[in-house]
């Protein structure tokens, strides 16, 4: 079965970095895209990064330039590096991919951006 895991989320104070990954299993990771949302308490789920197949990528004007998203396919993995974190950045980070006609989750890793 489709899984998604995430991992490398923590504390992280304002202005610092940090690097989350998703690792993947039970489909063919190198074909589909990827993608990264986030979730704060009381807010939508929003996307954050997109990656295609091919590497294609597609940011928010609100992470554009700090947010980077790669993808492994030899190690069918995702990252997101985040740099110059914001105390608005904190939310649950979730990856996910769109295999038709389902859309499936991990289970989230938190960021938490504060002195």
């Amino acid at each position: 079965q489709v899984q998604l895991v995430e991992s490398g989320g923590g504390l992280v104070q304002p202005g610092g970095s940090l690097t989350l990954s998703c690792t993947t299993s039970g489909f063919t990771f190198s074909v589909y895209g990827m993608s990264w949302y986030r979730q704060a308490p009381g807010k939508e789920r929003e996307s954050v990064a997109v990656i295609s197949a091919r590497g294609f990528t597609n940011y928010p004007d609100s992470v554009k330039g700090r947010f980077t998203i790669s993808r492994d396919n030899a190690k069918n993995t995702v990252y997101l590096q985040m740099t110059s974190l914001k105390p608005e950045d904190t939310a649950m980070y979730l990856c996910s991919t769109y295999l038709s006609p389902t859309r499936y989750w991990g289970q989230g890793t938190q960021v938490t951006v504060s002195s």
